[in-house]
């Protein structure tokens, strides 16, 4: 039944119908999340939609999309004739971030200016994005605990079970030892997660496309990660200290190297370290003061889809 206004019919609405942006990202990948989200913060007066729409699909399509990582969504989306920002969110190393059958989309790869090089050719019109940053930059006042970021995307199985079963068990009992509790946050394998860390008082374990990693960590005190961007970035915009969980794949371990020659980033290597759990060590990211940076990237790549909405290339 339709509602009227004491006054007759309501009034149809007035003006240009809201323009619709489409986030997509992969949901088992820490990076993906990270940087959609980030850059979903600053869209504005976008309105976001969960449908690619067009011919058999849910409704029309929408205006514009940022694609992180998924190159079957690039594509079926450039077929509706959707413009498409098609990001490469995290660290690939020597790895060209190439989508086939994309060359209409935009393509941008996450890439702190800082971090160093040599970097693979890349198509013609990728662009670095600089440092996809939190939209909020302060920590909270009080904060307390242990903020531990795990990725397995890309882990091989039996690597991923033999490190959650001896070293995060040990870092995440040492975790609440020394503040009291731990937020294992996860991108892939939370159910193993948690069954490995099962017993453990002051330890909670959390799925990451289910849960707010940025906010969590303004109220931690200290953050223990994956050698992963998402993380670096994080840290890196709020001068917060990081240490590096042991690297268990071939590109984290490209990462952390990188790393480790511009800021001094130190390694979980051995979880009774005092060393690794003083909320007072020195700021790592000061060693990058000196040094061209950007923590616009994701104000720059919302800026980006905004202007595709309106005028598409």
């Amino acid at each position: 039944m339709a509602v009227l206004s004491p006054g007759g019919p309501a009034p149809l609405p007035s003006g240009p119908a809201p323009r619709r942006v489409l986030l997509v990202s992969r949901d088992e990948e820490l990076d993906s999340l990270l940087a959609g989200r980030r850059i979903a913060a600053h869209l504005g007066e976008l309105e976001r939609t969960g449908t690619e729409g067009g011919p058999g699909g849910d409704g029309p399509p929408p205006d514009v999309a940022l694609v992180c990582d998924d190159d079957a969504a690039t594509r079926r989306l450039l077929a509706l004739g959707v413009p498409v920002v098609r990001l490469s969110s995290g660290h690939r190393g020597t790895v060209t971030p190439l989508a086939e059958g994309a060359e209409g989309a935009l393509h941008r790869v996450h890439r702190p200016a800082w971090l160093p090089g040599p970097w693979p050719a890349t198509p013609d019109g990728t662009r670095t994005t600089g440092v996809l940053a939190p939209a909020r930059m302060t920590r909270g006042r009080r904060r307390s605990g242990t903020l531990l970021l795990l990725s397995l995307w890309g882990v091989p199985a039996g690597d991923a079970d033999a490190f959650t079963s001896g070293a995060l068990r040990q870092l995440a009992a040492e975790a609440v030892r020394r503040t009291q509790r731990c937020e294992v946050v996860c991108d892939m394998r939370v159910e193993s997660v948690r069954d490995t860390l099962e017993g453990l008082d002051g330890v909670r374990v959390r799925r990451a496309a289910d849960t707010d990693v940025d906010a969590l960590h303004a109220d931690a005190e200290l953050l223990l990660a994956t050698p992963v961007l998402g993380a670096v970035a994080l840290a890196q915009a709020r001068r917060a200290p990081l240490v590096f969980l042991p690297p268990l794949s071939d590109t984290q371990r490209d990462l952390a190297d990188r790393v480790a020659r511009a800021a001094p980033v130190p390694l979980a290597a051995d979880p009774g370290n005092p060393s690794l759990w003083d909320p007072e060590k020195p700021d790592p990211w000061s060693a990058l003061d000196g040094i061209t940076d950007d923590l616009r990237g994701a104000q720059r790549v919302a800026r980006t889809l905004r202007q595709l909405s309106l005028a598409p290339l």
